[in-house]
């Protein structure tokens, strides 16, 4: 399909009902959220509300348009040509008007008023680093396989929140925002100490990226192995000899406590397959991993033949319980090392999962659940509807296949509740949610607990989608990378799927999304990139929570192996996105 591209240059307007809208989902914020069962046709809200806490407080929304803090006015950006590039501010990435599923009329700036607007945090997977499943070790057949960046994750996703927290409402209406929603890979390796660092950087408190020896990091960072980056030694090593600095007392500054302040709007979560699934490929289940993962051993060299053998079978699916991983590892316990056991990185269940959400600890500015409801757990689901304004609903979705692999699908019963959730709610805009995209639910493979239930890929998730009037776009992520695809169908039914960049892969980006009425019989979202609140440009020298933040983003432009293409073309960035009213 073609793409046409102008540059937006278009004031808004925003009227009393949009800004009251937005007051009640934070004011309001427990009481709009809503889980339903599978079966289920009512909505069954959750009643009990959480205070705003002063330190969260944002500035006033000014109710109009900005730039500031967003890539429209600056996106970080290397200098120098070659070698280890430090980063400093570059240009912004000027808006893109996308009218592949209707034309956008004159005028409509002066008309538009503002329905939704929120922000989409995707792909944080924080890191326990030195859990003993990672491996780390694939890095001897491919050099991303580990980064040079990923002990900064916590500093890094802590950043978002502070920036989220900045924001002076939306950048183009400049309405209040209404919650942020995550698309799933929150945590990374599926293990209790990354979940509850996910709570506490998304409802706010202190944290520290260690586990193990509470005084000392293990892990390949201080290996000695020139495999990795070994910031602390002055050896060299691979990354040394591409330009990487010498810091001493890195790791220190890794693991040391930091603070989150907490967002200071409602959120929601989604899941994602690193979310579900052990390393985010294998099926639960496995007595011997799950033991492992607790253990005081640690696998962290590999040939490179043996690590393209394992790529392999995780890329290819033929491995999905892990019992040839689970047989490697056991070949190789004479080439381990010692590290501190800890029962937090055991695995989690998504039960588990689910009642983290639900703990009080972790309700932050609301709602309860985050999304997630008693319903979910009583069902054993992990999708649910709720209320975003008046007359739009939002869906989340679990397309995480429990059979193992990291690509998705979901079963028939939540793609029945899906068109039924649409019938029900005709009258309502509905934005969709998931982890995974249309183009990565190919995993069609049979959930354990429900093995003879059909599963669909994504193919069939945008036919029922097509199939309603109601729905406008799709958000997700999963591919670490900008892309926006029109879905259009017979009689003029149309949607935008918008899939966002990590926050662990540069640019490390989040998306705020603003739907308004054009009054023309059109609709546009809006789209807009955000970067972490830490600035562009690094200290060495600086070490703190938001130097480390900084480093984080620079170190991760730099990591050996990375794509360069993970920012997306210019209409998958920021954008105006057109459809016409249903």
């Amino acid at each position: 399909m073609s793409r046409i591209r102008s540059v937006a240059t278009s004031a808004p307007e925003v009227n009393r009902r949009t800004v009251l809208a937005a007051v009640g989902a934070v004011s309001a914020s427990a009481g709009v959220g809503y889980a339903l069962r599978p079966t289920d046709s009512q909505a069954a809200p959750t009643t009990s509300e959480a205070p705003v806490a002063n330190s969260r407080q944002a500035p006033a929304a000014p109710l109009t348009p900005y730039t500031k803090g967003t890539t429209l006015a600056s996106v970080a950006a290397p200098q120098g040509s070659s070698g280890y590039r430090r980063l400093g501010d570059g240009p912004g990435w000027k808006r893109v008007v996308r009218s592949e599923l209707a034309a956008p009329k004159s005028g409509r700036a002066s008309r538009r008023t503002a329905l939704a607007t929120f922000v989409q945090f995707t792909d944080l997977h924080l890191m326990d680093v030195q859990h003993p499943l990672r491996l780390e070790f694939l890095r001897s057949t491919d050099p991303h396989a580990w980064r040079p960046h990923e002990a900064l994750t916590v500093h890094g996703a802590v950043s978002l929140v502070e920036r989220v927290n900045a924001l002076r409402g939306a950048p183009v209406t400049g309405a209040p925002l209404h919650f942020v929603m995550t698309t799933g890979d929150n945590t990374d390796n599926n293990a209790h100490s990354e979940l509850e660092w996910y709570m506490k950087i998304m409802s706010g408190g202190r944290i520290s990226a260690n586990s193990g020896d509470a005084r000392h990091y293990e892990g390949v960072q201080n290996s000695g192995l020139k495999l990795y980056w070994q910031p602390d030694s002055t050896s060299r090593d691979g990354d040394k000899t591409l330009g990487f600095p010498h810091l001493n007392g890195y790791l220190a500054a890794a693991i040391r406590e930091v603070r989150s302040p907490g967002l200071n709007l409602p959120w929601y979560s989604t899941v994602g397959n690193h979310d579900a699934l052990p390393l985010g490929c294998y099926g639960h289940g496995d007595p011997w991993l799950a033991e492992f993962a607790v253990g005081g051993k640690k696998l962290m060299s590999l040939s490179a033949a043996e690590a393209k053998k394992l790529q392999d079978t995780i890329k290819n699916a033929t491995d999905p319980k892990g019992v040839g991983f689970r047989d490697l590892l056991k070949a190789h316990a004479r080439d381990m090392r010692s590290v501190t056991p800890d029962e937090r990185r055991a695995p989690y269940t998504s039960a588990e999962y689910l009642k983290a959400h639900l703990d009080p600890a972790y309700q932050g500015v609301g709602p309860i659940g985050h999304g997630y409801s008693t319903a979910n757990v009583d069902a054993g689901t992990q999708y649910y509807t709720f209320r975003i304004a008046d007359d739009v609903i939002g869906i989340s979705l679990d397309t995480t296949d429990a059979g193992g692999h990291y690509e998705g699908s979901i079963g028939t019963a939540q793609l029945k509740w899906l068109d039924k959730t649409l019938r029900d709610n005709k009258d309502s805009y509905a934005i969709v949610f998931s982890h995974h995209t249309s183009k990565t639910m190919t995993n069609t493979r049979p959930d354990p607990a429900h093995p003879t239930e059909k599963r669909h890929g994504g193919a069939e998730v945008v036919s029922v989608l097509a199939a309603h009037a109601n729905v406008l776009a799709w958000v997700n992520g999963h591919i670490h990378r900008n892309d926006i695809t029109a879905h259009s169908a017979s009689g003029g039914r149309s949607f935008w799927e918008i899939s966002t960049a990590s926050h662990v892969d540069y640019p490390q980006l989040a998306r705020v999304i603003e739907l308004v009425d054009n009054k023309d019989g059109t609709l546009s979202l809006f789209t807009t990139l955000i970067e972490s609140a830490a600035p562009h440009r690094t200290n060495f020298t600086d070490l703190s929570q938001t130097g480390l933040a900084s480093l984080y983003r620079e170190l991760s432009y730099n990591a050996p192996g990375a794509s360069t293409k993970l920012a997306g073309d210019t209409e998958d960035r920021n954008t105006e996105l057109v459809l016409k009213k249903g």
